[in-house]
């Protein structure tokens, strides 16, 4: 039989279908309201808050993730939305209920010797591409740059006298970051044969001359990465994470990579602290990740 509170399921489903929802969303709906049901006390025709509260628990103690908890609370919600429009519940007892946090993911790192080792390759100097690709590398991990900051930057915003690079980050913030030598060196290779139309000012461009897009400079990434014989797949967020997690490892200097990074808030930058480096544990002559190179 039927719990109560689920009388009125079949003609929501209903309305679900009629809004275009997609046969595996309806049927999530199903499964994830008739689960509730089985949590909540008999005859609930009106749940509490208390009883969806118990129903949340019962779930999290049964091993289920956060993000599955948030999706069954986000159905409950809706259907306990549509109830109280059809003036069959007198309030929404999970509106202000929240999901327990998921586990916090810990960033991935590349070891620092292996991935110095992959951008200290032989670069060709006739491959105008290859040597393009190779500063944006040193940019990502020698500066710890997002891709999107990668992607807006200027020629003008590249002081490589001064060893300085003016970056604009999330929410228009800018700062200034320093450049490695290496950065420098691999800059100053590409802009030689650096390819540009008139009036582009972007300092990463295609072989066309015009502004080199985010998804170009991912794929680039990743075919540097395996033209270097790489076994990990590497993308631009773990060439930052990287850069964040040496720089931190090397230094204890939270703030002062919180800056580098240009993150707003301290908590975003100290969950590199959380990382465990015992495989990565070297002695460091210099704080930055690209102090060490081969002669």
């Amino acid at each position: 039989m039927l719990h109560p509170f689920l009388a009125q399921l079949e003609p929501y489903l209903t309305q679900l279908t009629q809004q275009g929802k997609s046969p595996h969303t309806l049927a999530a709906y199903r499964r994830d309201l008739l689960e509730l049901a089985n949590l909540l006390p008999p005859h609930a025709a009106q749940p509490t808050r208390a009883d969806m509260v118990r129903a949340l628990k019962q779930l999290s103690q049964r091993g289920q993730h956060p993000r599955s908890l948030a999706r069954k609370l986000t159905a409950w919600r809706q259907f306990c939305e549509y109830l109280l429009n059809m003036q069959l519940l007198n309030t929404n007892p999970v509106a202000t209920l929240k999901a327990p946090k998921p586990p916090e993911r810990l960033p991935k790192a590349i070891e620092r010797e292996k991935i110095n080792h992959l951008i200290d390759q032989d670069m060709p100097d006739d491959d105008a591409l290859q040597i393009r690709d190779h500063a944006m590398v040193e940019l990502l991990y020698g500066s710890g740059l997002r891709l999107s900051e990668l992607y807006a930057l200027n020629v003008d915003d590249v002081l490589l006298d001064a060893g300085w690079v003016q970056v604009s980050g999330k929410g228009s913030r800018e700062r200034q970051v320093p450049l490695t030598r290496q950065s420098v060196a691999a800059l100053a290779d590409y802009l030689a044969v650096r390819v540009v139309v008139a009036d582009e000012t972007a300092l990463f461009t295609s072989q066309h001359g015009r502004r080199l897009c985010t998804r170009q400079m991912a794929k680039r990434l990743a075919a540097w990465a395996q033209k270097n014989q790489s076994n990990q797949h590497i993308s631009p967020h773990m060439l930052r994470h990287s850069y964040a997690s040496h720089l931190l490892q090397a230094s204890r200097d939270v703030r002062a990579v919180q800056e580098l990074l240009g993150h707003q808030s301290l908590s975003t930058t100290q969950i590199y602290t959380k990382l465990d480096f015992e495989h990565l544990a070297q002695v460091y002559d210099d704080t930055h990740p690209r102090a060490k190179r081969k002669k």
